[in-house]
């Protein structure tokens, strides 16, 4: 690419010295065009390549790192948990990992910008000489700012995400309790909070559009500038310009600022965006993982499935050093069906979320063998189909499905559903009410087919004759052959219990069969008197720190948490209905975008009178980027015919009058630099203003419309928006 303008010289002094006598000349034009095109083509066909495969790499790079954040947040423990928010994830899978396409595009141009520099000096010193030098030295200056330019972008990167965290943080929150501030007429308090927070990012971002403006400047005028450096220094070291250097020098300046005013900016821009993003998704990385709780835990998935022994001590405060449990000793083997009784804050959720590895120990060993399925105290569905809620990855068979439906329960009330178990449900299809969504849970339990149960009170969700069919039918007879562990308030089920385990302040009172417990004294409706209330929370340590006295084993891995039936489902995937039903297809405008668009969007950012200025200031300045080249060979052309002249008289060489062709030459320069730096400026400074423009309008109408909206749209698709 470089070597063309070189090429164009020797292509321009042969048809100057044209001789229509000459029967080979014809020939050699040929030949010259032959070359030139052939070139021509072999370059694009290289450049194509290049881009595709660098292009794959980088689309490669952006879905390993979409993997990566998704299984991460997938092994995350409850205090990790806590310390991350909604909006800092949506940040890194929508704009930290879109990073990585555009930083492999422009990664190669680190060396081809500075060797095509290098190039274009040697051409140019082979053709004018020393003053060469005068206009690369301006180049290196461009070069070196926008070096220094790209590390403050950098830093303002850094901040503005950390604003951006923020504020969809706090958009998440308003979607998710909007009916909350609806109720209380909320909706300008929360509106002002998120607009100044809006403000606060806006600034950062409005640096940072600066920072593009000056390298926008860069490109626009630094061509022009170096043009106009090196051929003054030309002239007033007593040298005619000719056509051949004039053009040469154009050719080549041009693709010195394409490659080294603009990629190369743009490519350190691009790996300073990469490099802020890789450190936000690293300090995200390095939260706390659930493999990481025990140093010496060990995954087991082969031999006989159980659950113990368990000998458990869990710090709730690292400052206050109290237990969350302690002293819990218990073994549960395949066929039976531990209950776990206490009253609310007794630690029961606790215990189940420590079998699963989600609460780092102080002391004592868990062993668990097999499979684990979770049922948490709060039953969810996901949007999708009853079908593909319960199936959750599994290949459907209809035998065994129909059993888990009528195990939990869901016979009648796919009845009442218009598409029986196809109807969408989730966050836009149709509303299950909580009691439902505890069966859907269950049978989406029940059809994992897994080794080991945790059940955290789903049965208090539902009336007493349906929660007396789940015990009997899917607790007792489904899970008959399972380890289970049922923590309930209900004490009319715990006569079928094998073992009953009673907590109470977080340490186990009283271990034993029903019977056991009777003749011991134990009083079950003074302990379960609170059985109607909610469930307690359960705590979370701060510290993930802890100490292993015996040698852990663990077997419980991450995918085996809030979502262990995940394990199996990349197995299944050629067999598995798409889970991700689509509810409503959004509607999506292809083609040709409106000139309305287009409209809308300038006009959220400035009035019409502003940009029309903006217009005629784009006019302007391409008008005296193109006089000024015009001038130059305007000016070589003249200084030709006079030597032409001078020539046919037998005179020495003549000189035009360098003063005026001079003070031309600069105005149009500085003409060029003026309306590059205006509208670059001004261009950028419409752009930022109509994209806070619209989010507030797009905030105002969001917190304008009714409940049903957030009822038919995902809480994400809201949240993306933003």
């Amino acid at each position: 690419r470089v070597l063309l303008p070189r090429y164009f010289e020797d292509l321009l002094t042969h048809f100057q010295k044209f001789d229509p006598s000459d029967s080979g000349v014809l020939f050699k034009t040929y030949g010259y065009t032959a070359v030139l095109n052939l070139c021509l083509f072999i370059w694009s066909i290289l450049v194509h390549f290049c881009f595709y495969y660098v292009q794959r790499i980088g689309m490669r790079l952006r879905v390993a790192m979409c993997h990566m954040i998704y299984c991460k947040t997938l092994r995350l423990s409850n205090s990790a948990i806590g310390k991350t928010t909604t909006g800092q994830i949506v940040n890194m899978m929508s704009n930290d990992v879109n990073r990585f396409d555009r930083v492999m595009i422009r990664l190669h141009i680190l060396w081809i910008g500075p060797l095509n520099a290098i190039t274009a000096i040697i051409l140019l010193w082979m053709e004018i000489g020393i003053s060469s030098l005068a206009g690369m030295a301006l180049l290196i200056i461009f070069m070196l700012l926008q070096s220094f330019s790209g590390k403050l972008f950098s830093s303002l990167r850094s901040k503005s995400a950390a604003f951006t965290d923020t504020r969809l943080r706090t958009m998440n929150e308003v979607i998710t309790g909007i009916r909350t501030i609806k109720m209380y007429a909320w909706e300008k308090l929360f509106a002002e909070l998120i607009t100044r927070l809006r403000r606060k990012e806006i600034s950062k971002i409005l640096r940072r559009s600066y920072l593009d403006g000056m390298n926008l400047i860069f490109f626009d005028t630094a061509s022009k500038l170096i043009l106009f450096i090196t051929f003054t220094t030309y002239v007033l070291l007593g040298n005619t310009i000719t056509v051949n250097q004039v053009f040469l020098a154009i050719t080549l300046y041009q693709v010195v600022q394409f490659t080294g005013i603009l990629l190369f900016p743009t490519a350190i821009e691009n790996i300073a965006e990469t490099v802020a993003s890789v450190r936000r998704i690293k300090v995200w990385g390095q939260a706390t993982d659930l493999r990481c709780l025990g140093s010496g835990s060990q995954v087991l998935h082969k031999g006989t499935d159980f659950v113990g022994p368990v000998f458990y001590t869990l710090l709730r405060s690292k400052q206050l050093r109290t237990p969350t449990l302690q002293g819990l000793s218990f073994t549960v083997r395949p066929g039976e069906l531990l209950a776990v009784v206490g009253p609310v804050g007794a630690g029961k959720s606790s215990l189940l979320s420590a079998v699963l590895a989600e609460l780092p120990p102080s002391q004592g060993q868990v062993s668990v063998h097999g499979r684990i399925v979770y049922v948490s105290q709060q039953p969810w569905v996901f949007s999708g189909t009853v079908r593909s809620n319960i199936l959750f990855g599994k290949k459907y068979e209809e035998e065994r499905y129909e059993k888990v439906i009528k195990a939990c329960a869901l016979e009648k009330d796919l009845q009442f559903l218009e598409n029986g178990d196809l109807t969408v449900v989730g966050d836009r299809g149709t509303t299950l009410s909580r009691g439902q969504k505890a069966r859907v849970s269950l049978a989406r339990a029940l059809y994992q087919n897994a080794d080991i149960y945790l059940l955290d009170d789903p049965l208090s969700a539902v009336d007493a004759e349906v929660s007396r069919h789940l015990f009997k039918q899917c607790i007792c007879q489904g899970l008959h052959e399972k380890i289970t562990i049922l923590v309930t308030h209900q004490w009319q089920y715990l006569k079928d219990a094998s073992q009953i385990l009673v907590l109470e302040k977080g340490e186990m009172v009283q271990k034993g069969t029903y019977a056991e417990l009777l003749k011991s004294g134990i009083d079950f409706a003074s302990l379960l008197k609170k059985e109607n209330e909610e469930a307690e929370p359960s705590p979370v340590p701060e510290s993930p720190t802890m100490r292993t006295q015996t040698s852990s084993e663990s077997s419980v891995q991450s995918q085996q948490s809030s979502t262990p039936l995940l394990k199996d489902a990349a197995a299944e995937d050629q067999d598995t209905e798409n889970i991700q039903h689509t509810l409503s297809e959004a509607r999506r405008l292809e083609g040709k975008v409106g000139f309305k668009t287009y409209k809308n969007y300038f006009r959220a950012g400035a009035h019409w009178s502003v940009i029309i200025f903006l217009i005629l200031v784009n006019i302007a300045a391409q008008v005296a980027y193109i006089l000024q080249d015009w001038w130059l060979l305007n000016w070589a052309n003249e200084q030709h015919t006079l030597n032409i002249t001078a020539h046919e008289k037998g005179n020495i060489t003549e000189m035009i009058d360098l003063d005026w062709y001079l003070g031309i030459f600069s105005g149009l320069t500085a003409s060029s630099l003026l309306f590059g730096v205006t509208r670059s400026l001004l261009a950028l400074y419409i752009l930022v203003n109509s994209s806070q423009t619209l989010h507030n309008k797009m905030l105002k109408s969001i917190l304008r419309v009714p409940v049903l909206f957030f009822d038919r749209n995902p809480a994400g698709k809201s949240d993306t928006s933003f």
